[in-house]
């Protein structure tokens, strides 16, 4: 009696999961049909937030809007301390094909942050427009490793690796870096170090040795950019608006597309992480999760450590980004 009881409660469960399933993917059909770019004269609006470690979400929607007819200009809006290296620098490419293939003007604007990949992937559009007081720069590369075998010592845990190399296990934790190892790093560093300096030369039309002088890893002001020519204009959304229009040849008519934002239901809890922390639900997820890491030690480890971005090259302003 109990074994039929349990059967038909879990079958009006299985029931109940179709039918959400059921309507969550009609409401996300629903929602497809809404994201039709309406106006004859569009201006397209994308926004770039948070550390860059993909970059899926947003390369998905420039190329999803780009292509269509009654999209005359992209806006995007940075607030990015940058991130790593690779998603960094195929936003750039996208950007820049998207404006070489399509011939539309690119705008992008910053009032907040626009550091390190940020600023790599900035650089592909035509104009850059920044608040006075906003952060602009920081061009240059970075690589943190820990070195924490005294933790180990001790808590009397004793880690070591076999390897197929010397170098494989470079960066471990649990030991003293050598020297060869660190000089491979260093020759990393300025081999992508290079391709930044000289993106942003390019772009921005810039002497090699202009660029060299003030990438040392520092940041400036909105204000100061524009004046040292890595920046455009000094203005807000509004001007990087009218910008855009401007650019385009709108005149008035023209309206700004915003891509919906995409809402979280019942359906979305307990379905793993999303496309990319960049644009991402992280934080919804981080609030959910009340920072409580359970039994992930390595999580948690990661997050009492800072150790998220470890022994990996970044394009990442310095600071502890979540």
């Amino acid at each position: 009696m109990k074994g039929s009881f349990f059967k038909k409660l879990v079958i009006i469960f299985l029931v109940f999961v179709g039918i959400g399933a059921l309507l969550k993917m009609s409401m996300d059909s629903f929602g497809e049909s809404e994201k039709k770019v309406l106006s004859q004269n569009s201006i397209l609006h994308l926004e770039m937030n948070g550390v860059i470690l993909n970059g899926k979400k947003f390369l998905k929607n420039l190329k999803k809007y780009k292509d269509d007819d009654k999209v005359k200009a992209i806006l995007i809006s940075i607030n990015s301390p940058g991130g790593s290296v690779g998603p960094s620098q195929e936003i750039f490419a996208e950007i820049k094909r998207a404006r070489e293939e399509l011939k539309k003007p690119v705008i992008c604007v910053t009032t907040g942050v626009m550091a390190s990949g940020a600023y790599y992937s900035a650089v592909a559009c035509d104009k850059i427009v920044v608040a006075p007081g906003a952060l602009i720069g920081s061009i240059g590369v970075i690589m943190e490793f820990a070195n924490i075998e005294k933790l180990y010592d001790w808590a009397k845990i004793s880690r070591y690796s076999i390897t197929s190399g010397k170098f494989k296990d470079s960066g471990a934790e649990y030991r003293a870096m050598r020297e060869d190892e660190r000089a491979l790093f260093q020759s990393m560093i300025d081999e992508v170090y290079g391709q930044f300096k000289a993106t942003v030369a390019k772009e921005r039309n810039l002497k090699e040795e202009v660029v060299s002088e003030y990438a040392d890893g520092r940041v400036f002001t909105g204000a100061t950019a524009v004046k040292m020519g890595f920046a455009d204009q000094v203005g807000f959304f509004e001007d990087a608006v009218k910008l855009a229009a401007e650019t385009a040849k709108l005149g008035d008519d023209f309206d700004v597309f915003e891509i919906p934002k995409k809402r979280m239901s019942i359906f979305d809890l307990g379905g793993g992480d999303s496309e990319d922390d960049l644009n991402s639900l992280s934080e919804y997820t981080d609030l959910l999760k009340g920072k409580s890491f359970g039994p992930d030690m390595e999580g948690a480890m990661k997050y009492i450590l800072r150790a998220k971005y470890l022994n990996q090259p970044l394009l990442l302003m310095p600071g502890y980004w979540e």
